[in-house]
């Protein structure tokens, strides 16, 4: 098989099966802001129901470092293959049995508590799932390309988030609400389990990463040799690798924030404060993630082209711009105006996106690649996307108005490019490389 046909299968199967763990990750937060406020925490008025149903989303967030470490450090152990099948069955298991939960009225207090437990394995499972998908990408790839290459997994996000919303808006428009929330919120988890078979047949497909194959080879060789064993990956990268961990976490902070404000806040913001149907926020992100699916790649070429930092610069700047202009717009309580809200601002998302794979993986070497990009991906959510929609809720309630909203992405903003301004440009890195580059400029 020529490269170009492998790198593509590889794609592909990295794509898919993050695609299906995206549907199951997304489903579950918009869910939270359209039906589990009422069916898991019916004691609560609506808008403080709604800040507990986005609170077991953000605890999703909390076991994603967890499922980092772990799977980080098996995955620079035994592979990436490995884990990434791994992943796939604790996610869509987890998913598929969300479908079946009893709910507050059938079982009172425990429904919210097996809730968080499906969503704490969730989060653990996405937690893994995003290094294996990206680094899989990268180490098959050649130096040249890989922006665009590693691009594509990325674009399973919105592609995730695109296959649940599109699900939702179809029950939305032929149900009635009392169906949608009685028993049709159930159909979007229980399609998980054929989601899974599928993706689980094509990832298996795959063939191991060559530069961890590579990588192996010459750690055996070396304790042939009579080598010291090498330190647990986790270890390595937080006593050699901790700067790039930082650069890798501020990085995160405004991308993250800035997807969840714009594609699980809005649905409360449309719904709560401008007393708008749901349909209008689920359409808006409907045709926004189709362009955000289609710009992510683009933006990862460009990174290609021009370098990491620049692209990514260019999407928090605009973004930090745009937090101010979104929120008028939604004002305005128009289908045009508020599909241009969502599209705009996931557009400027994707420049920061695009780039991110490669930029991650290029700051850190083979044997603890798995380990120090999850993370420094995954430790930033916690604080970022895992809290957002419930910061932006709480801000709402508090003052009733947007700025302070806007001002709070503002400030991830900042942080974001203060922390891409302090790394190095790392377009062409080699991954082959087993030293670790520095992230920092000098």
């Amino acid at each position: 098989m020529s490269q170009s046909a492998s790198i593509k299968r590889v794609v592909g199967a990295s794509m898919i099966g993050t695609t299906v763990e995206w549907y199951d990750f997304f489903l579950y937060g918009s869910a939270s802001a359209l039906v589990f406020n009422t069916l898991f925490f019916p004691e609560a008025d609506p808008l403080v129901g709604t800040m507990l149903a986005f609170a077991t989303f953000a605890i999703g967030f909390v076991a994603r470092p967890l499922g980092g470490l772990v799977f980080g450090h098996f995955g620079d152990k035994l592979g990436r293959k490995k884990l990434l099948v791994l992943s796939l069955l604790l996610m869509g298991g987890a998913t598929f049995a969300m479908g079946l939960l009893p709910t507050y009225g059938t079982i009172g207090v425990a429904a919210p508590l097996l809730l968080i437990l499906l969503r704490l394995i969730q989060g653990f499972a996405v937690g893994g799932e995003w290094g294996g998908a990206v680094l899989i990408v990268s180490e098959h790839g050649d130096d040249r390309r890989r922006g665009f290459w590693a691009s594509w997994p990325q674009a399973g996000v919105p592609a995730g988030n695109l296959l649940a919303t599109a699900v939702l808006a179809v029950l939305a428009a032929v149900q009635s609400d009392a169906a949608f929330e009685a028993w049709g919120w159930r159909i979007p988890f229980l399609l998980s389990g054929l989601l899974v078979v599928i993706g689980l047949w094509i990832r298996l497909a795959v063939e191991e990463s060559p530069v961890f194959v590579e990588a192996v080879r010459k750690a055996g060789a070396k304790k042939q040799d009579g080598a010291a064993p090498e330190k647990a990956p986790i270890v390595t990268v937080l006593r050699r690798n901790w700067r790039e961990v930082l650069i890798a976490m501020g990085a995160r902070f405004a991308e993250n924030v800035s997807y969840y404000v714009i594609t699980a806040f809005v649905l409360v913001y449309l719904t709560t404060h401008l007393g708008l149907p749901k349909s209008l926020g689920i359409n808006a992100v409907l045709v926004g993630s189709v362009v955000h699916f289609a710009t992510i790649p683009f933006w990862g070429w460009l990174s290609d082209v021009l370098g990491r930092r620049i692209v990514y610069l260019f999407g928090t700047a605009g973004m930090l711009v745009w937090s101010f202009v979104f929120f008028p717009l939604l004002d305005v309580a128009s289908s045009l105006a508020t599909i241009g809200a969502v599209t705009v601002g996931l557009v400027l998302h994707g420049a920061m996106y695009g780039p991110q794979a490669a930029f991650f993986s290029e700051l850190f070497g083979t044997k603890v690649r798995y380990s120090g990009a999850s993370i420094g991906y995954q430790l930033a959510s916690i604080a970022a996307g895992g809290v957002a929609p419930l910061i932006a809720t709480a801000l709402l309630d508090t003052f009733g108005g947007s700025v302070p909203i806007s001002l709070y992405v503002a400030a991830t903003c900042v942080l974001t490019m203060v922390a891409v301004y302090l790394a190095k440009e790392t377009r062409g890195t080699s991954l082959a490389d087993a030293d670790e580059p520095s992230s920092v400029s000098a």
